[in-house]
């Protein structure tokens, strides 16, 4: 856990881009820094770095390096590097100095000046060396505009004597200077992603580890994806502006996934497009990647136990709200312990987590033991929101604190399809029937022959055991988008946890509905995402595992709606997740009998 403290907007340099030039008399008060240091040392940081404006000029670094190493904190600067001297660097070593960001916008003097606003890039080149050998963890981060947009090879040849330092490529944001003048300095995200992509592909063919970019929407990038940075990849969970008396956690709300995002594969860790870039051009540059499976859980792993706060108050409260993100963060207690998980999924957005822990309820205690749970009534335990929220004024804006709940709200919701399933009868299609889950519910009609059964399942291996244990079901290789069925043959269609399995609903659906005769149902149940409370140890080896991807999309009911809506259905039933229920959803349609409205 880091943290980052701006302390004010004095600077030396006057980039065009900068993104606080209008706030340059803007001062943190000394003592209002202090606190901002306790209180990080206090909520557990391990490092807080200071920046600005220019850092440099601030009269209280030393005091306040002095204060955060006396805490046992690691130092961090964020620099323009032009006030940096090797005795400055040795006293800032003696304050436990390991980490430092620093910039660097052209590889000459006349690109990076042009860029900086003043003549600093001996200086910088300089602290570079100053910083180069020493076991820091050095940033230096070149911001990406149009007047450097050709020259970001040169960046990279200038860094060659600096093997140990670390090169951020980062697209300049549309506000402060760079949105006063955004025709003047902010590119197209494509043709800037191209050159990003040239710098890196040079930099690797000279042996240049550690580059990476910032700022990117990761479709333009193909093969760098993994390479994506900014604060949260660099460790910083917290930060405070200069006019914030509390540490705030790190987000993203300076962006934006516009709709063609949806489906990407990639919108997870994605950063998306600049708000302020979107407003002014736009997302038709955009190359979302489709036909790629993703996840449907990520990981809440251990941070720490809390300590202290007031007897007979909540927990969370104590601690103060403002510095945990409200999905990403999850207290839990259980009984008179309270322990702090977080999320750093980058399979899933801020909203997406938010949604699974707030709206959708989806939190459980992984209790198997193993790599993936693979029986979830018997070995997930639901954590629900406590009573105790209901009534706070903060609940709005708060993380939260979460409970055990006493109901396997799984059994529950399976017991409820299985007795639906109990009562079918007449010719039946299955479609993903998998490891055949729901075999107890349908065997007893198709034994005594109410029940004609055919199991439709992609995966050659898994029909094949099907067969040899369920002596009374037609099972057959195939994919629901390309099943030859004939009309109006089947009395129900089954798609029981595998509709987000289908990679096409459109075209199986196109294949399934003209089979269903008059009266006829389509019962269709599957699985929003889901957290999963975890130790370190078990995460690790989680995502370690040769588990793979088989959900194409995390739709719920609502958007599997949207899909069959306008197909001369009528919907009987819509169970929706929530607190309360598991992460299965249920529709059912019936297709109305000959000459009656849909």
């Amino acid at each position: 856990m880091r943290a980052l403290l701006k302390v004010g907007y004095r600077c030396n340099s006057d980039c065009r881009f900068c993104h606080s030039a209008g706030a340059r008399g803007v001062e943190a008060r000394p003592e209002a820094v202090d606190a901002l240091v306790r209180r990080a040392a206090a909520l557990g940081h391990r490092l807080v770095a200071f920046s600005g404006g220019e850092l440099t000029l601030q009269a209280g670094l030393p005091r306040w390096g002095a204060l955060a190493a006396s805490l046992g904190l690691d130092l961090g600067l964020v620099t323009n590097g032009t006030g940096l001297d090797e005795a400055a660097v040795d006293r800032l070593l003696g304050h436990r100095l390991r980490y430092v960001h620093l910039s660097l916008h052209g590889g000459t003097a006349e690109v990076h000046e042009a860029m900086a606003g003043a003549r600093t890039f001996e200086r910088v080149r300089r602290a570079l060396a100053l910083l180069s050998g020493r076991g820091l963890e050095v940033w230096v981060n070149c911001v990406v505009a149009t007047p450097n947009l050709g020259h970001l090879r040169g960046v990279v040849d200038a860094l060659r004597p600096f093997p140990d330092l670390r090169l951020k490529l980062a697209l300049v944001e549309p506000r402060g200077g760079a949105g006063d003048d955004f025709e003047a300095l902010v590119p197209p995200v494509a043709q800037a992603a191209a050159a990003v992509a040239e710098a890196m592909a040079h930099a690797a063919a000279a042996g240049r580890r550690f580059v990476v970019h910032e700022g990117f929407p990761l479709c333009l990038l193909p093969g760098l994806e993994d390479r994506g940075s900014g604060l949260r990849a660099q460790g910083f969970s917290a930060m405070a502006e200069v006019d914030e008396d509390d540490l705030h956690p790190v987000d993203q709300a300076n962006a934006v996934h516009p709709p063609p995002c949806r489906g990407c594969a990639l919108r997870g860790r994605c950063p998306g497009l600049y708000a302020g870039y979107h407003a002014r051009r736009g997302h038709a540059e955009l190359r979302p990647v489709t036909g790629r499976p993703r996840s449907n859980a990520f990981h809440w792993t251990l941070e720490g136990t809390v300590v202290g706060g007031a007897p007979g108050r909540c927990p969370v409260l104590s601690l103060g709200v403002a510095p945990w993100d409200p999905g990403r963060h999850l207290f839990v207690r259980s009984g008179e312990r309270v322990a702090r998980f977080h999320a750093a999924t980058g399979d899933f957005t801020d909203a997406e987590v938010a949604e699974v822990k707030h709206r959708l309820g989806q939190v459980y205690l992984d209790r198997s033991g193993r790599d993936a749970p693979d029986d979830f009534a018997a070995q997930l335990l639901q954590l629900r929101r406590s009573p105790d929220c209901a009534p706070c004024p903060e609940r709005a804006r708060c993380t939260g604190l979460f409970e055990p709940a006493a109901e396997n709200v799984f059994a529950r919701d399976e017991a409820g399809v299985r007795r639906l399933l109990s009562g079918l009868e007449g010719d039946l299609l299955d479609v993903g029937c998998g490891e055949g889950p729901y075999a107890e519910a349908l065997a007893g009609a198709a034994s005594a022959g109410r029940l004609r059964y055919t199991g439709l399942e992609p995966d050659a291996a898994r029909a094949g055991a099907l067969r040899v244990r369920w002596p009374w079901a037609n099972v057959v290789v195939g994919l629901a988008e390309e099943a030859a069925l004939a009309p109006a043959s089947l009395d129900h269609v089954l798609v029981l946890r595998s509709w987000n399995h289908l990679r096409d609903p459109a075209a199986a659906l196109d294949r399934l509905l003209p089979a269903l005769r008059p009266g006829g149902t389509l019962t269709v149940a599957d699985n929003v995402a889901f957290g999963l409370v975890r130790s370190r140890a078990q995460a690790a080896r989680g995502e370690r595992s040769a588990a793979a991807f088989e959900h194409w999309r995390n739709d719920g009911a609502a958007e599997a709606l949207g899909w069959v809506e306008g197909r001369g259905l009528e919907l009987l039933e819509r169970r929706d997740v929530g607190p309360g229920t598991s992460n299965q959803w249920l529709l059912r349609w019936r297709r109305p009998a000959a000459g009656a409205a849909a």
